[in-house]
């Protein structure tokens, strides 16, 4: 395995494995769904599974190094524990928890834009650069316009 798929990797099974555990989710719900339940499902393929996993493989591919084990940690920690106070605390209308899951989630995202600070911009990869941009971009916007929601939607 070469280290900027090794850097990838855990961000890729995680991704996959919350989109996998969204369409389960979808399925159980399915008979009877509810506001927060089709939120939830939503949240687990798009956020906790799409968004992971680019966030990953833009890393992985951007940074002018692989990125170092503890950052990796770090950063899928971060991701994952954040999502996990967001989806709880949303589920459990608990709001400071969702906010503390937000909070964690910001510092991910720093974390990851850190890691390809300096990457090179060759044409090759001004593409994947863009598209990660955009993605950090789209996620910090939906974070407090996320919170918002999730105290105003329905209960």
């Amino acid at each position: 395995m070469t280290p900027r798929f090794a850097a990838a990797a855990p961000f890729a099974a995680l991704g996959i494995g919350c989109a996998v555990a969204g369409g389960l989710a979808s399925a159980v719900i399915a008979p009877h769904p509810t506001p927060h339940g089709a939120w939830a499902v939503a949240y687990l393929v798009l956020v906790g599974g799409i968004a992971q996993v680019g966030l990953g493989i833009g890393q992985a591919l951007l940074a002018p190094a692989p990125p170092a084990r503890r950052l990796v940690v770090a950063e899928v920690a971060a991701w994952n524990v954040g999502n996990a106070a967001v989806l709880g605390g949303t589920l459990s209308d608990a709001m400071p928890v969702v906010d503390l899951g937000g909070a964690i989630l910001a510092v991910g995202l720093a974390l990851l834009v850190l890691g390809v600070r300096g990457g090179s911009p060759d044409g090759r990869a001004r593409w994947v650069r863009h598209g990660f941009q955009a993605l950090v971009v789209l996620l910090l916007v939906s974070i407090p316009v996320g919170l918002v929601l999730a105290r105003i939607g329905p209960r």
